[in-house]
């Protein structure tokens, strides 16, 4: 039995300040005699003394406890022989950067689990960043837009946002973005490349944060094949911004003609359907990008269809916010994952070069890969709301036994990624990715 909970320091970037478990959270389980270590950390959106104040024990190295929780990857290095943890280890696609942790924790015989894996019965995620990732995003492309703009010559009301990190929590961040609403109503967005046209992507939870940040700026809903007759009709719209939501039966067509968009039939079959997602390129001035992806579906916009926007001159598309920061997956524009504090880069889709900036050729490309963090208290408090309620199972399962023994939550044991070393059978996949 474990009954002992490491709660280690986040030190991917130093913008990483997210917690998995609360001091809150932390007083509530020490109740049900849960030991609790938390790795000493001056960064931490809590500060060390709550997590004291509320039953645990400051540490300068938590290893030794049975379970390691955790946010972002954890480095090589860090892991002990036969330990257990629960971290975004970014691994259950193959993502070759973290095939080397996985190696590393099959070769100490080490049990992994991912938050992303952790699902009820029908599948849903249960455990997640999404919402505030999407909340983010939002906010960091319309800064990002704003910046761009004016490496163009064009003022806009867009800069005067921030950057989400640089706000004291949400509350603040809407604020500004009503501000900005405010100024837009008032004096317009430039019309330089024609009415500001967002484009959103997804239905789930990134999509629903990016919509509660969006909708607090004067809009106007645009279905996606009414886009065109309202460009031709709203050529001089400066008081406001068209969104077009773009879900999958507007971006990828089944291969058989002859047949129609079925989401089920897509999600099962993706080698059946292929991407018709450049078309919209052409007609939107920013992409916010928040739909699922993995290599089974279908490339939506290639270098080339990227590089065919400057045929005919100067493209309308100025910028990108890929919540999704998959690296070279659905979206070739996201060469590389940038960070809050160096958060965009302009992509040249002629020549794939990526300096960081708003100046010189290509798109805006902003491609955090850990935009929570920046409202990390916010962020933890709903994440580890989710979390609590698995942890007392967790804390005295069987780690040292089978899976089906162990006595896991089926919430969590379906997130097993490693048991005892071993590829769960849910992921026996990863085996050809781990050591090819």
């Amino acid at each position: 039995m474990a009954h002992r909970i490491g709660l280690r320091r986040e030190d991917k970037n130093v913008f990483e300040r997210r917690v998995a478990l609360t001091p809150d959270a932390v007083s509530r389980l020490r109740h049900t005699g849960i030991e609790i270590e938390v790795e000493k950390f001056d960064s931490r959106c809590f500060e060390d003394a709550l997590y004291k104040e509320a039953g645990a024990e400051i540490v300068d190295d938590p290893r030794d406890c049975p379970i390691i929780l955790g946010i972002k990857e954890i480095p090589q290095g860090w892991f002990r022989k036969n330990g257990a943890y629960l971290f975004f280890s970014h691994t259950i696609k193959g993502q070759s950067a973290n095939m080397p942790i996985l190696r590393e924790m099959m070769d100490l015989g080490c049990t992994l689990m991912d938050y992303e894996c952790v699902t009820n019965d029908e599948g849903l995620r249960l455990i997640f960043f999404s919402r505030h990732a999407g909340r983010v995003g939002m906010v960091d492309g319309l800064w990002t837009l704003g910046q761009r703009l004016a490496a163009l010559g064009h003022s806009s009301p867009l800069q005067d946002l921030e950057p989400a990190h640089r706000y004291y929590d949400l509350d603040a961040v809407k604020e500004a973005v009503v501000r900005v609403g405010d100024k837009i109503r008032k004096d317009g967005m430039p019309l330089a490349h024609g009415p500001t046209v967002i484009a959103l992507t997804g239905g789930g939870n990134v999509a629903a944060g990016a919509r509660e940040v969006f909708d607090l700026l004067p809009y106007e809903d645009v279905a996606p094949a009414d886009l065109d007759t309202w460009l031709g009709h709203n050529q001089d719209a400066a008081d406001r911004i068209a969104l077009v939501h773009l879900l999958p039966e507007h971006f990828v067509v089944p291969k058989d003609k002859a047949q129609g968009f079925d989401f089920d039939h897509y999600v099962a079959n993706p080698d059946d359907y292929e991407a018709d997602f450049a078309r919209w390129l052409p007609r939107i001035t920013m992409l916010v990008h928040g739909v699922y992806w993995d290599e089974r579906y279908p490339v939506l916009a290639s270098r080339e269809d990227l590089a065919a926007l400057y045929d005919s001159g100067d493209p309308k598309l100025l910028a990108i916010a890929d919540i999704t920061c998959d690296i070279e997956g659905s979206l070739k524009s996201t060469v590389r994952e940038t960070e809050p504090g160096d958060p965009v880069y302009m992509y040249d889709p002629r020549s794939g070069e990526a300096p960081s900036g708003f100046e010189g050729e290509g798109i805006a490309v902003m491609s955090v890969g850990n935009l929570p963090t920046e409202l990390p208290i916010e962020a933890s408090m709903t994440f580890s709301e989710a979390l609590e309620p698995f942890i007392p199972a967790m804390a005295n399962a069987d780690l040292e036994g089978t899976l089906e023994d162990s006595g896991l939550p089926p919430q969590i044991a379906r997130a097993v990624i490693l048991w005892r070393g071993e590829l769960t059978e849910s992921f026996a996949h990863l085996a050809a990715a781990v050591r090819p």
